[in-house]
């Protein structure tokens, strides 16, 4: 049956098997696995006005993606004709928008709709939501498809508010400020900042990159498929299968590159240095450039553009912290001012409060934010003990420094429909994974994390600052499949 909702005047509250929390990748996976199951009882409550998640949101120039393009594609619904190996994001939107019509899913999205509180109910065993809007749902399970990378992170520098000139995140990006022959300061290095700065350093006046640390960088394997490579994927959707293999074994390979003193680890970093060598002659921006920790420790950037790009003669990479922001100027603490028009905030995503702003509260009020005080952790990526019926897509420590983000939430879809599974016995009212279970899972992910990168010594946004990773999965995703083949009833208490 498929789900009504009113959208008269009249404020109700609609009750269904299902809430999933965001439109984005895994929202769009869970709701398009649902149907494919059979099961029309559920909503999506998305924030946004169209679906994408941040596939719709980060549009700046040059946006794209890290992962190649046909292991970045759900496996149930694989796309034969991607135009090149390492999508942009207007194709990767696309394919989302093919994902929404093919299995039809804008009659179950209220677009929007931003969620404030979940809250159980233990006595009607219903999760009470409660949005922005007013708008109340109740639901049996909730899928939370939030993800890590929505809410956009600035920096906290004296004197923002006075700048006179256009000012914006890169996540936000605002196409009606024109950029032709001006001053543009870029805050922050990153991901986003590696893919846009080359599309605009052409464009602008000159050019300040403020750096906080410096990026391994590697080559970049992209170019478009061939016609003849694009005929015979559609010809013979087996060699896509085939192709996607490929990629996820190399990539899957490509883990050993993070841990700590591999061999592998040293041809990365010799890897990021011949690409260093080869575009960047100057000394003194060499030594700008050059990491001092471990390639991984930080994300490591993919591009084959960045380095070309900032050595050019109106670009200019500045390590000395800011003092301040004038009405018309950046003021680094040497004391010496940038002339400022514009300034663009690449400074990434409040990736700590994974479920941040909303609020969930578990079983005898327990707040979900209190029981993350000290760092966020899950049973599996997905549950935790204490908050029945409620799972993540893309939890803490599902992250990947290596492999395809799609596969992890694959993994993620198929455990919660064991979990739906389970709940359609008219004997079980709710699922709630064991204390001891999450402990002991949790335990050994951290002891595994220790002989990795990403525990080293950097600070990175895979970790909180006291110093534990609470992003990243610590090891091959072959064993997070693994792992979550199917749900194990052993750890959870069933109540009915």
């Amino acid at each position: 049956m498929t789900l009504a909702i009113s959208r008269g005047p009249k404020v109700e509250t609609k009750t269904v098997e299902i809430a999933i929390l965001g439109a984005g990748m895994g929202g769009l996976g869970m709701a398009a696995k649902l149907r494919r199951a059979g099961i029309d009882s559920f909503v999506i409550l998305e924030k946004g006005s169209d679906v994408g998640g941040t596939w719709r949101d980060n549009h700046y120039p040059g946006s794209g993606c890290d992962v190649p393009s046909h292991l970045y594609s759900f496996s149930f619904e694989p796309k034969l004709d991607w135009t090149r190996k390492f999508a942009k994001q207007p194709e990767i939107h696309d394919y989302q928008l093919h994902v929404t019509k093919k299995y039809g899913l804008r009659p179950f999205i209220r677009f929007n709709t931003e969620v404030t509180e979940s809250r159980f109910d233990e006595a009607s065993a219903l999760w009470h939501i409660t949005t922005a809007t007013g708008e109340t749902f109740k639901a049996n399970l909730v899928v939370s498809a939030l993800g890590q990378l929505n809410r956009p992170a600035y920096p906290k520098i004296d004197g923002m508010d006075n700048f006179r000139g256009e000012k914006f995140h890169s996540a936000r990006w605002d196409h009606n400020v024109d950029l032709t022959g001006k001053n543009v300061s870029v805050i922050g290095n990153g991901a986003s900042a590696i893919q846009f700065v080359p599309e605009i350093v052409d464009q602008v006046k000159k050019l300040n990159i403020f750096q906080r640390s410096p990026n391994w960088v590697v080559p970049k394997a992209d170019r478009p498929y061939t016609a003849f490579e694009q005929t015979m994927f559609n010809r013979f959707p087996l060699l896509v299968k085939l192709h996607r293999w490929m990629i996820y074994l190399t990539l899957e390979r490509n883990f050993l590159a993070f841990i700590r003193g591999s061999f592998f680890s040293k041809l990365f970093e010799k890897a990021g240095l011949k690409e260093l060598d080869t575009y960047i002659t100057d000394p003194k921006l060499k030594e700008i450039l050059t990491p001092d920790y471990p390639a991984g420790c930080k994300r490591v950037l993919i591009s084959n553009d960045w380095y070309p790009a900032i050595a050019k003669p109106n670009c200019e990479t500045l390590t000395s912290h800011i003092a301040k922001i004038t009405e018309n100027a950046i003021v680094t603490e040497d004391g010496v001012s940038h002339p400022t028009d514009v300034v663009i905030y690449s400074t990434g995503f409040q990736t700590m409060d994974f479920l941040a702003p909303m609020k969930v509260i578990g079983l005898g009020g327990k707040d979900l934010n209190d029981v993350w005080r000290n760092g966020a952790e899950a049973h599996r990526g997905v549950a935790v003990s204490g908050f029945p019926n409620f799972f993540m897509l893309y939890g803490p420590n599902t992250n990947l420094g290596h492999n395809s983000i799609i596969f992890m939430l694959e993994c993620q879809i198929n455990y919660i429909l064991d979990a739906v599974s389970t709940l359609q016995n008219p004997k079980v009212r709710w699922l709630d994974v064991r204390k001891v279970a999450e402990t002991e899972f949790n335990k050994e992910l951290q002891a595994d994390m220790q002989r990795t990168v990403w525990a080293g010594g950097c600070s990175s946004w895979y970790k909180n600052e006291a110093g534990k990773v609470t992003n990243n999965w610590s090891s091959f995703t072959a064993k997070y499949w693994w792992q979550m083949r199917h749900l194990d009833l052993d750890e959870y208490a069933l109540v009915g």
